[in-house]
Order: structure tokens, then C-alpha cells, then sequence
């Protein structure tokens, strides 16, 4: 029991973690693992928590603007355990098909009582108020006013679906903004040190689970579904796969690591990418991993010694100090910076709730510190890839800018000439750009920098 409220209850268990994510802040997907490996839920209620909690992220826009007309009183006003409530309520109404109407306005009432008494009877009468007026619910007109059209039917921050429109166009925008608010496939690489791609496949076929292979990444595998946890999929335990998404697998490979080099990745945890380019390295040769949190470095070495990686070192260090790095000592160097996460709302649907504009401002600033800070550890001669998991060109396309227009020691390689048979991912510079509606994978930005010989 949490405040009252039975935690062995999807439902219940489902308002703790959202109201917990208002206000506390934190990610979803590590409040439902903890949840999860509590073990009071059990069976299908395990499914049905993970999906309320992440189902309300993704469509809190939606869900918010229909509440908007059945309501009195502005949303900011109401009590955020009420709010909450009325939207976990909600969302089983609009998306869950398979949930009986009753049984969703009555958990929701009976939650209600629980956490906030006072607006249980609101709570009743809202949402029984929408099964009576569901069908004259409005959204604001496509034609006139398409970024408000997108954000509400689309459930996204108006700032993000303009920016979107500036960067692709209204009808790409929508496109992208539908994908954002579905819930993704789950991708795994294979560690190729223990096992190959095709043999892993028909493991997972024999376990009577769809997969299929990636079309860029060679080590890439996408489920079709995930029937229970990750550890319970074949081969985990012997450290066959990790989970990381094709976009996220493309970033190693187009650093392009060698067996026996020495590599540095100054932003590593919590460590896919690391691993994935000691895996390219064949575990030969010297990868040192830096991060400046302690406690995830130490996720990363658990990672590393699962998946039988013998070459990585760990050090904590913050890459904002332009102290902390040696010059010249690296042969290639991976930056994955501290982003917004724009690219990856579908797996971190809270993340676009709790940004704005001055938040993309303000991580671009850090972002230039560190391509900075961090290039002089670089060999001449050696390369280094700047990327993110963000949208934005502030976070992107505008930081390399900046960077390349004070230097004349660093040039911008063309990925196109590199890699041409992954044109399709690349702009006519010569950048990575992966879009979720275009590429079916994470968004995602790369770009690779080679360093002039003296």
C-alpha cells in the first residue's frame, strides 16, 4: 500500500508512478522496472500498468484538450491528484477498446477516493460527462491553424509541433507526430563476440517469438512484440544481446572502431554504444568510458562483463572541466552529448511534458563546451563523432556550425561518400538525420569530424 492506494492494482500502482513523475521529475521506464521488480503486479495487470503509465505520457495532450471542454475550472487549477485520475480514466475510454467503459470510470472513482476524496464525485461526473458528449468533442481546424490541429489531436507541446513544421513541413510534421505518440517496437543488437545475427533469429524463432533483422544495422534485430521482461528473453543471461535501437547502433558503426586502436567515449553511459564498439573492435585494444556519473559507469562495467567485453576502462570525470582529457592520445572519439531527448519521446513520453525552448537553448551551450573540451583528446589524423538523440538543430545541426566556423584544425566528412549505400540517412552535407516516420528508428543526428593532420 502507497498513501492508501494498493499497488498489487494496475491502476492504482499507475497513478503512484505519474504522480510521482509530476512531482519529482525522473524517467518512466525506470519507475515502472522498479515497480515491476517489486513484484506485487502479476500476470496481464503487468501489462495493463505499463501501458496506462506510458499510454497517459504520450497522449496527456490529447487527453488534456478533451478534458478542457467537459470541465468548469481551467486544467492548472485542478488538484494533480484529480487531474491525474481524469486522465488515467480518460485514456482507457478513448484507446483501450478492450477495457469495459464501467470498469474504467469506476477504478478511476475508486482511486479517486483513495488519494483526494474531495473530487471524487468530479471525477464521476467528468468522465460519464464524456460517454454522453464523446462524439461533439472538437480539435481546432486543420486548415487554419495546424500546429494547434497537431498538438491536440497528436498530443505534443505546441513549441515542438512548430518546430517540426519549420523543419519538415506541415504534412511530414503530422506524419512524425503520429509515430511520436504510438508505442515503439523494442530493438536488440546482437553481440556478435558470442553469437551472429542469423543464428540468434532462429533461437528466438524456436521460442515461438517474432523478430526480424534491422535494414541498416548488421547486428540490429527488431521484436514485433515482447511477451514479458527483457531478461526473460532468450540469451540474455549468456550476454547474446543488448537492447539499443537501430538509430543508437548506426552511431558506432559510423565512428567506424578498429580491433587494437584506442578509442574514447566521453559520454558513455549507460554504455550501448560503448559496448557495440567493442564488439567492432573484436575486444582488442584499448576503449576507455567516461561519465560523470559514478553509479552509471557501474551499470555499464555489469553490461560490459554480462556481454564478456574484457577491454573497457571506466572513469568518472565531467567532460564540462576542459582539464579532465589528455591531448592527442585517442584515435577515435565518440561524443553521444547530454541532449533533450526529442529523438526518443516515444520511449520518454515525460520528457516532452517538462521541456521548452529555453531547456534546447541551454543544452545546446553545454553541447558546444564539450565538442570543444573534448576534440583536443583526438589524434591528428583521427576521427570523432558528435551525435544526439534530439530533433532540434539547435542541439545539431547549429552546434557543428558553431564549431567548424572557430577551427581550422577540424573538417566535416561527407557520411554520403563514406557510407553510400546508407544514403538514404544522410543530408546532402553529409550528416546523419533519422527520422521515426521516414526510417522507422529512433531520431536521431550524426556527424563525423576528422582532424587535419599537422
Amino acid at each position: 500500500m502507497t498513501n492508501g492506494l494498493d499497488v498489487s492494482n494496475p491502476r492504482e500502482a499507475a497513478f503512484c508512478v505519474l504522480t510521482r513523475l509530476r512531482k519529482e521529475g525522473g524517467y518512466a521506464d525506470r519507475l515502472i522496472d522498479h515497480e515491476l521488480a517489486a513484484g506485487f503486479l502479476s500476470g496481464p495487470d503487468r501489462g495493463l500498468f505499463a501501458e496506462l503509465v506510458f499510454g497517459v505520457l504520450r497522449r496527456q495532450g490529447t487527453l488534456d484538450h478533451i478534458l478542457s471542454q467537459l470541465l468548469v475550472r481551467p486544467l492548472e487549477d485542478l488538484n494533480i491528484s484529480a487531474l491525474t485520475c481524469l486522465r488515467l480514466g480518460l485514456y482507457q475510454l478513448v484507446y483501450l477498446d478492450r477495457i469495459p467503459e464501467s470498469a474504467a470510470v469506476n477504478e478511476a472513482v475508486a482511486t479517486a477516493k483513495k488519494c483526494c476524496s474531495s473530487f471524487a464525485s468530479l471525477v464521476n461526473a467528468v468522465l460519464r460527462n464524456y460517454l454522453r458528449k464523446k462524439d461533439s468533442i472538437t480539435f481546432p481546424d486543420k486548415s487554419s491553424a495546424l500546429a494547434d490541429y497537431i498538438a491536440a489531436r497528436h498530443s505534443h507541446p505546441l513549441w515542438l509541433v512548430r518546430q517540426w513544421i519549420a523543419q519538415l513541413g506541415g504534412h511530414e510534421a503530422e506524419e512524425l507526430a503520429e509515430v511520436f505518440s504510438l508505442r515503439p517496437e523494442l530493438t536488440l543488437r546482437v553481440n556478435t563476440l558470442r553469437v551472429d545475427r542469423e543464428n540468434f533469429l532462429r533461437r528466438l524463432s524456436a521460442a515461438d517469438i517474432q523478430a526480424r533483422p534491422c535494414v541498416y544495422s548488421p547486428h540490429g534485430i527488431t521484436l514485433s512484440a515482447l511477451k514479458g521482461g527483457v531478461r526473460e528473453l532468450p540469451g540474455f543471461e549468456e550476454g547474446l544481446f543488448v537492447v539499443q535501437d537501430e538509430s543508437s547502433q548506426l552511431a558506432g558503426l559510423l565512428l567506424g572502431a578498429q580491433p587494437g586502436e584506442r578509442i574514447l567515449d566521453v559520454c558513455a553511459a549507460p554504455g550501448g554504444k560503448t559496448a557495440h564498439m567493442a564488439q567492432q573492435m573484436e575486444n582488442r585494444g584499448e576503449l576507455l568510458a567516461m561519465d560523470i556519473s559514478k553509479s552509471k559507469l557501474s551499470l555499464l562495467r555489469e553490461t560490459a562483463e554480462r556481454l564478456g567485453i574484457t577491454i573497457i576502462r571506466t572513469q568518472v570525470s565531467n567532460l564540462l572541466d576542459n582539464t579532465s582529457l589528455p591531448e592527442g592520445l585517442f584515435d577515435r572519439i565518440l561524443l553521444d552529448a547530454p541532449c533533450s531527448g526529442l529523438g526518443v519521446i516515444q520511449r520518454n513520453p515525460e520528457a516532452k511534458w517538462r521541456l521548452g525552448v529555453d531547456d534546447i537553448n541551454r543544452l545546446s551551450e553545454t553541447q558546444k563546451k564539450m565538442l570543444n573540451n573534448a576534440i583536443k583528446a583526438l589524434k591528428p589524423g583521427g576521427r570523432f563523432l558528435y551525435s544526439t538523440c534530439s530533433t532540434s538543430r539547435e542541439e545539431n545541426e547549429d552546434v557543428l556550425q558553431l564549431f567548424l566556423s572557430g577551427r581550422n584544425d577540424c573538417m566535416l566528412e561527407n557520411l554520403n561518400e563514406c557510407f553510400p549505400l546508407w544514403r538514404g540517412l544522410f543530408s546532402p552535407e553529409g550528416t546523419m538525420r533519422t527520422w521515426p516516420h521516414r526510417h522507422h528508428m529512433d531520431g536521431f543526428f550524426a556527424a563525423r569530424l576528422v582532424k587535419k593532420q599537422s
